[in-house]
């Protein structure tokens, strides 16, 4: 009679854990205001599904906002193309000048943008979950330098082709990625742990970097910087097609750990008490990230901080506790594009790579959160 009474008090005292936890996380998000966006309960037979309206309607807006920007992208170049003719064109109605132009010159670079932004968005959400930490991006952590120490590696070295350059960058992500849980690992995975020994790895992996270059010739040198600055310039279907594949197997595999990541954010003692393998999904999620964030810097160079910023935004918007995954990723592909069109518009086509503006923009973002972070008292 004892065990029955044993296993309610631990489930007991395991329902007061888990709301505790989150009544601790949800003071530190910004409150909604009165009157704002609720959650609503959709039930159907015998399933119910909780919908949190706010961030539904933010992820629509930024998905509005990223076709948009992309439809403008698209008919912006050394042939302009009004924003209808585009939309007519994608749907088949174009002539055959613009058709080339739109599906075979200037839509590939779009979709690369937005598979690119959404992997980074999406990577920068899990290891700023994993560490919860808001520094934990893969920027801060190093990963973008170890892709593109592996890229590097293959075009300093071996003067490989785009094929091979690309196998690089996801080899030195891997690489990268697995030094750094190896070197953080003591009981366990602990975030601060996490991101100070991404900072060191990060610190040699770019020595490494700059070694490499200066031993490179005058033309693998100007091959290498060109892809270092990060930039969406001259990207077609090839680019496209192993990107795509790739998000199509990690981000379901990620969303059905959502769950789970959302407990892990609570700490480690939480989600072990409501039966979460911590490891075992924390080691999944990471790999998952690692190969997101070196698909994309091998598709489009190391983008800077993209990672960073968009998982912060998307979560001041919502206002949603958790790692707001979906809402990380719809914003990732909106900002890149959005970058992307400012470059072209504001400096002319093609004349500023994508990863400056982003570098620039994302650099002042990092400052002030630097400066938020420190009068919160959190470093």
């Amino acid at each position: 009679m004892k065990a029955p009474r044993n296993q309610g008090a631990r489930a007991g005292q395991a329902e007061q854990v888990e709301q505790a936890a989150r009544a601790e996380q949800a003071q530190r998000l910004p409150a909604a205001p009165a009157g704002g966006f609720r959650g609503r309960t959709l039930r159907t037979g015998g399933l119910s599904v909780r919908v949190d309206v706010r961030a539904s309607a933010v992820v629509v807006l930024l998905l509005v906002a990223a076709l948009a920007a992309s439809v403008v992208l698209i008919g912006t170049g050394d042939f302009p193309i009004p924003a209808a003719d585009v939309v007519r064109t994608l749907l088949g109605g174009g002539d055959a000048g613009q058709e080339f132009i739109v599906n075979e010159l200037r839509l590939p670079r779009v979709l690369v943008g937005l598979l690119v932004g959404a992997s980074l968005g999406l990577g920068g959400a899990l290891f700023q979950a994993i560490s919860r930490n808001p520094l934990g991006s893969p920027d801060v952590l190093g990963l973008g330098q170890g892709a593109t120490a592996g890229a590097l590696v293959v075009i300093v070295l071996f003067s490989g082709t785009a094929r091979q350059v690309t196998a690089g960058a996801l080899a030195g992500g891997l690489v990268t990625g697995l030094a750094i849980y190896r070197l953080a690992w003591k009981r366990g995975v602990h975030g601060y742990r996490l991101v100070l020994v991404g900072i060191g790895v990060s610190a040699i992996v770019t020595a490494v970097n700059g070694y490499l270059i200066t031993k490179a010739d005058l033309v693998d040198a100007t091959r290498a910087v060109v892809w270092m600055t990060g930039s969406l310039n001259g990207r077609d279907w090839e680019q496209v097609w192993p990107l795509l594949v790739l998000c199509a197997v990690l981000v379901p595999l990620v969303l059905s750990h959502g769950r789970a990541l959302r407990t892990l954010e609570m700490g480690d003692d939480v989600a072990y008490a409501l039966g979460v393998r911590v490891e075992r999904t924390r080691l999944v999620l990471m790999v998952a990230a690692v190969l997101l964030t070196a698909a994309a810097t091998a598709a489009a160079g190391p983008v800077a901080f993209v990672a960073l910023t968009a998982p912060q935004l998307a979560r001041r918007l919502t206002r949603s506790p958790g790692p707001n995954l979906v809402p990380a990723m719809c914003m990732g592909a909106a900002l890149l594009v959005v970058a992307d069109l400012a470059s072209q518009r504001a400096f002319g086509a093609d004349q500023l790579p994508v990863g400056v503006l982003t570098g620039v923009v994302g650099g002042g973002y990092l400052l002030w959160l630097l400066v938020t972070e420190r009068k919160a008292g959190r470093i």
